[in-house]
């Protein structure tokens, strides 16, 4: 069996969901489809549950017409009636329901519940425009097979029970085609939990991991992967080919293309990952698999915006050894940081992360033993396999506040 995952851009509108279906009916089954929510809708429900956790009952009604105006104008443009999608508006009913109870005092337990239905509502209409258009598929909630514990927002699999309930509900039985949901996942009390921002790839691997996939296919507005974003940098190029390992380290440096949680599980089973593009369909776009090295050795280039960069220094004068990291460390890591690079000298902690809701409480918390200096809204560039011209190209004319450099991997924070 064979896996898909269709990213947001690939149904954003009607237009898009009719490519997707034709993408499938001319695949091979049996066939597990995951699709995650329409367009940019995970970006208003996240508007929507800030409201709704402030209790900003104008704003959050505000959104809320966003996100249903925005799903039945597909809705319209698929069945010719906005109403036509039955799957659609029992989510929708549901939604409006949970918006009528009052806020809990855990934002992340309440971002899971509501941000979660920007992947109902998408595959709902999907589920339906399918069975109009002769699609023999099967819905499948993946929140009743994809079991995780309670860390909401960035929940972990139990993988064990996820096994047992999946390989159940994907027998192939009743249906050669499974639709479902990416980035969900549910506690054994049947509460939504989240894998994480961009989660849907991750989904996907799950699914080929349990199910001992011959590949998983992520559908994207590119024709592979490439060297660097071209939303920014003209001369992007595709790379053909990619081993496991050199995969996993350009998510890790925060590559867009791939979830940094995707490959393991494909890579523990050997399943070769296709990124292709839903855009032209006939490009065999890039594969991931086991092999030495990368196919092609061009410099690739990650860029991280909108950055904290903060350097951390005891107010004591003490070194940065072992104590001071350890206790450095636990504060980011009680306030869920990411670190996207980090690095000390003898006084000085600096590190580069993307900016978090609770930003003055870090910064209070630090600040009670250490001096602290931090500067907003810079970059962070890594260049893999770089060269001496590669690092002038990305670097010239730019202020570099911070940098580091191994045998692979150059790193730079700049402004400017």
């Amino acid at each position: 069996m064979k896996v898909y995952k269709f990213g947001g851009a690939s149904v954003r509108d009607a237009e898009g969901v009719r490519n997707v279906t034709s993408i499938v009916k001319g695949a091979e089954t049996p066939l597990v489809v995951v699709i995650s929510a329409m367009g940019k809708m995970t970006n208003a429900f996240e508007e929507l549950v800030s409201a709704y956790f402030r209790e900003e009952k104008e704003v959050m009604d505000e959104c809320l017409k966003f996100v249903h105006d925005y799903h039945t104008q597909i809705i319209h443009d698929l069945f010719g009636n906005a109403n036509a999608s039955k799957r659609y508006n029992e989510q929708m009913h549901h939604l409006e329901t949970r918006l009528k109870l009052s806020p809990s005092m855990h934002f992340d337990f309440e971002y899971d519940q509501i941000v979660s239905f920007g992947e109902l509502l998408s595959t709902s209409i999907v589920a339906d425009f399918w069975e109009q258009d002769g699609v023999k598929s099967s819905w499948t909630d993946v929140r009743t097979i994809l079991k995780t514990d309670d860390l909401y927002r960035d929940s972990n699999v139990d993988w064990s029970l996820t096994n047992q309930l999946m390989m159940q509900a994907f027998n192939f039985a009743d249906a050669e085609v499974y639709l479902t949901q990416g980035f969900l996942g549910g506690t054994i009390s049947n509460l939504t939990t989240t894998l994480g921002r961009e989660g849907s790839d991750y989904t996907a691997a799950i699914i080929g991991h349990v199910m001992n996939a011959s590949d998983v296919t992520i559908w994207k507005d590119v024709p592979g992967v490439l060297n660097a974003d071209p939303r920014w940098y003209q001369g992007a190029v595709k790379i053909e080919e990619l081993s496991y390992m050199e995969a996993i380290e350009l998510s890790y440096y925060g590559a867009q293309v791939i979830h940094p949680k995707t490959l393991k599980p494909l890579q523990n089973k050997n399943i070769p990952l296709k990124v292709r593009s839903f855009i032209d369909k006939e490009e065999k776009g890039t594969v991931i698999l086991e092999r030495t090295g990368i196919s092609e050795q061009v410099p690739v280039f990650i860029l991280k915006t909108n950055q904290i960069f903060v350097t951390i220094s005891p107010l004591d004068f003490s070194f940065i050894m072992e104590d001071k990291l350890i206790e450095i460390i636990s504060i980011f890591k009680k306030f869920r940081v990411k670190m996207n690079l980090m690095q000390n000298s003898a006084l000085n902690f600096s590190a580069s992360f993307d900016r978090i809701r609770e930003m003055d409480v870090l910064l209070s918390e630090l600040k009670n033993n250490f001096s602290v200096r931090y500067n907003e809204n810079v970059q962070l560039i890594t260049i893999r396999q770089y060269t001496n011209a590669a690092i002038e190209e990305m670097t010239s004319g730019k202020e570099i506040l911070d940098s580091q450099i191994t045998r692979k991997v150059a790193r730079f924070v700049i402004r400017g």
